[in-house]
């Protein structure tokens, strides 16, 4: 059985190009002791996947180079030397970015069919949904009454954190870049504001005019995917004793010179914020209860699901470009 992959062949500088990259047919092994052999069904790509690739110290491992990178994937297995799988399981490992593996049966994890579709362990049953449920309700500390801004808030994590929050009766402002996404997240999500970052001059007095237009005083609560100039209109919009959830720079991931610093970081003293980072994987204790309330929000119709889908092994690399490119609507995801 052979399977394509793809191999990260050097590390890039500022954006990754086509020559960083490299697809592979490799042989896949019949299962040993221990061992289960999987087909993926699909994969999912994310902006984090970019910190990866650089050889830099960071909560995760790089990369290695000239070997198939990983990510979230979700397939079935198709041959066993394990007693707790079989074949027609399905399966979530960090083995993506490959048609097909065989792996330690501790790689894996089993997932439940029925309820939920396959691909929604990867989407808001899976990781970037635990990302956005720990985010906004643990780390954010989401309260009664409180006005929430969310940045990139029509990708994947930004879209569920808007949705979980006005899903318990909170007023949503959303930013996002480009038309399409502005309405998507007007007219798909109900945002109670949404702000075309590419088309305001000034993106601080653009939060202002829509907390303004909802009759509050500030934000309660940032859930930032963006950094640089967001978290600084975030930071002049807050009212005292907001939370921010910080969880994803995209902005500044690959920048090659001084990064994007907000110049009114004084607010966080003189409005006494709360400023916090978070990585999903401290979170896992909460994942019952957000598979419990995803799949009650997914019968009874009131969760959006929105994919961004590629076809095949060979469009991975596009779906992840799409990201920096702003071309994805809610998770990237490719189907194998």
């Amino acid at each position: 059985m052979q399977s394509r992959e793809i191999h990260l062949k050097r590390r890039p500088v500022g954006e990754p190009v086509a020559e960083d990259f490299a697809e592979m047919l490799v042989d896949v092994p019949e299962p040993g002791p221990g061992e289960v052999r999987v087909r993926n069904k699909w994969m999912a790509v994310d902006p984090a996947m970019r910190g990866r690739m650089s050889d830099a110290k960071s909560y995760v491992p790089p990369f290695r180079l000239d070997a198939a990178m990983e990510g979230p994937a979700i397939g079935e297995v198709e041959s066993s030397n394990d007693p707790d799988f079989a074949p027609g399981d399905l399966v979530f490992s960090r083995l993506g970015w490959r048609e097909a593996f065989t792996a330690p049966a501790s790689a894996l994890r089993k997932r439940p069919r029925g309820d939920l579709p396959s691909e929604a362990w990867l989407g808001y049953a899976g990781s970037t949904g635990l990302t956005a449920y720990a985010g906004l309700l643990r780390i954010g500390g989401l309260k009664p009454g409180d006005v929430v801004f969310v940045s990139a808030a029509a990708g994947g994590v930004g879209s569920l954190v808007a949705q979980i929050a006005r899903l318990k009766g909170h007023k949503v402002i959303g930013s996002a870049g480009g038309a399409r996404k502005a309405a998507f997240l007007r007219d798909t999500l109900g945002l109670d504001g949404v702000i075309d970052y590419r088309e305001e001059p000034s993106l601080t007095k653009a939060l202002a005019r829509e907390v303004k237009a909802l009759g509050a005083d500030g934000i309660d609560l940032y859930f930032d995917n963006v950094g640089g100039d967001h978290l600084q209109a975030a930071l002049a919009v807050a009212n005292p004793h907001a939370r921010f959830a910080i969880c994803g720079m995209i902005s500044q991931y690959n920048v090659t010179d001084k990064p994007t610093v907000p110049r009114n970081l004084t607010q966080i003293m003189v409005k006494k914020l709360t400023l916090k980072g978070f990585i999903m994987s401290d979170h896992l204790d909460l994942e019952p209860h957000l598979v419990a309330d995803m799949t009650a929000w997914h019968k009874a119709g009131l969760l959006k699901e929105v994919n961004s889908v590629q076809e095949g092994i060979g469009h991975a690399l596009d779906a992840f470009h799409g990201l920096f490119k702003g071309e994805n609507l809610g998770r990237s995801l490719v189907r194998l």
